[in-house]
């Protein structure tokens, strides 16, 4: 049996769905069977994923949305630029246009709101077996918007304790159960969560060392807001055309 196959006999109904894409295999769980999943894939002697790898969130507010030209492009090679009108530039003109762009493109007052978005907030786990040779990406969604609650892995893997702390640091996701959830990479007195989509690029606030005052002060932002464009995997024929072709180089080499 593949992976696949043995991850789905050993958890049953606890695997909401096992997909495998560019040979990675994800399992999806339920919130409720997050740490009963978990441990099944670190002692199961079939899994033996001993080692926890990573662990991130991932704000899904905006997926799917990109400036890209996907449908067409020329025989010169792929886009890689934003697409903007004729008459529109990278100016504030482009910005006071109502939910333009993609996420990171907007005025605070017209930011992405999260209202269409069911299940934003997600946990991702990269685990590994050194035992086995085998790797799976475990996720789980948080079933509240508002306030992401996630049960904590710090009673199976301990090294993941910097990990949830930086998940929650940079998008506001709760582990409950974490021993000393508090921020790991923005200050303690920093407002909101640097890498959720609607958070500006910019900021709220500057910070910088006042020798005068010998102490940190928070300033108004005076930088202009940058662009942010998504990274966009696309599937179509001419990844298809580069695989037939590196496979022909290949079989005329051999």
């Amino acid at each position: 049996m593949n992976l696949m196959e043995i991850i789905q006999e050993k958890l049953g109904t606890l695997a909401l769905s096992v997909v495998v894409s560019k040979g990675e295999t994800t399992l999806e769980v339920r919130l409720q069977d997050y740490l009963a999943a978990a441990a099944i894939l670190r002692d199961d002697a079939a899994l033996k994923f001993e080692v926890l790898v990573d662990l991130c969130g991932v704000d899904y507010l905006g997926y799917g949305q990109d400036e890209w030209a996907t449908d067409s492009v020329s025989s010169e090679g792929f886009s890689r630029g934003v697409q903007l009108g004729s008459d529109q530039d990278l100016s504030s003109s482009f910005l006071d246009v109502p939910g333009a762009g993609a996420p990171g493109r907007f005025r605070w007052e017209d930011r992405p709101e999260a209202k269409n978005v069911p299940r934003r907030f997600a946990a991702v786990v990269h685990l590994l077996s050194l035992t086995l040779n085998q790797r799976v990406r475990l996720k789980v969604f948080s079933e509240d918007n508002e306030l992401p609650v996630v049960p904590s892995l710090t009673g199976l893997w301990r090294g993941v304790n910097w990990f949830e702390r930086e998940a929650f640091d940079l998008f506001g996701i709760v582990f409950d159960g974490h021993p000393d959830l508090r921020r790991i990479l923005t200050d303690y007195g920093f407002v909101g969560h640097p890498f959720r989509k609607d958070f500006p690029l910019i900021g709220n606030v500057e910070v910088r060392y006042d020798a005068v005052k010998k102490r940190v002060v928070y300033e108004p932002v005076s930088i202009e807001p940058r662009i942010g464009v998504p990274r966009v995997i696309r599937e179509d024929s001419r990844y298809g055309q580069a695989q037939a072709e590196a496979a022909l180089n290949h079989s005329v080499k051999v």
